[in-house]
């Protein structure tokens, strides 16, 4: 699919999970403060399927050696840090207003937090003056073993308790049907949006590769 398509989709999908979240879903007990979480759920889930494309790219880049997979890798580690920027600052916003406190060490905050520095970790080498294949090959490592902290944000609250809820799908959350239809527009309009954003990363970074190669042939 072309990109501009996905992009003019997105934007569609966007304007409309926005009427929902405002004139759909109804006012939580909690107050308007509760529309954040249907931006703040989107962000964070998107961010660790980023996380996840890191990995399984970075696995691919070590058994083939593709120069494609390391920018998929870039891609979606740029995209996954913004992702998760956006998925701490709204959910400390959000807990300001619900707990009274701008954060709390509990455990999934305090993984999302070390999975953040992590990945920040990742793009400052990815910018670091070295050789491109020895810098592709120490990225896709670094991309593997960064990922053993994903999918403990993600069951944090199963394995250790936690003020966030136990899952997405979790029953009795007192979530009206309204609701979860507009959890659900949000996954979708986020997913149309990362995917237009990869696609124009991965190209930018094919672009700027093709550029360099040709630089290179020249000073020769």
């Amino acid at each position: 699919m072309k990109v501009s398509i996905l992009a003019i989709l997105a934007g569609i999908a966007l304007t409309a999970h926005q009427a929902m979240i405002w004139f759909y879903a109804p006012i939580a007990q909690s107050g308007p403060v509760q529309k954040i979480f249907y931006m703040h759920l989107p962000c964070s889930w998107w961010a660790l399927v980023s996380f996840f494309v890191v990995f399984i790219a970075s696995i691919l880049y070590l058994f083939t050696r593709d120069d494609r997979y390391d920018r998929v890798a870039a891609g979606a580690g740029e995209l996954g840090v913004l992702l998760a920027s956006m998925t701490l600052l709204s959910g400390s916003t959000w807990a300001r207003a619900e707990w009274g406190h701008w954060w709390l060490w509990d455990p999934k905050l305090t993984t999302a937090l070390i999975m953040w520095y992590v990945y920040a970790g990742y793009l400052v080498l990815r910018n670091t003056p070295m050789g491109r294949d020895r810098k592709a090959l120490v990225c896709a490592v670094l991309g593997i073993v960064a990922f053993l902290d994903v999918p403990l944000v993600f069951f944090a609250a199963k394995l250790w308790g936690s003020a966030h809820p136990d899952g997405l799908a979790r029953q009795g959350s007192g979530m009206e049907a309204s609701m979860w239809y507009t959890v659900f527009a949000g996954l979708f309009a986020f997913g149309l949006l990362w995917g237009a954003m990869l696609l124009t990363r991965i190209r930018q970074l094919g672009q700027k590769a093709r550029l360099e190669a040709m630089l290179v042939w020249d000073e020769e």
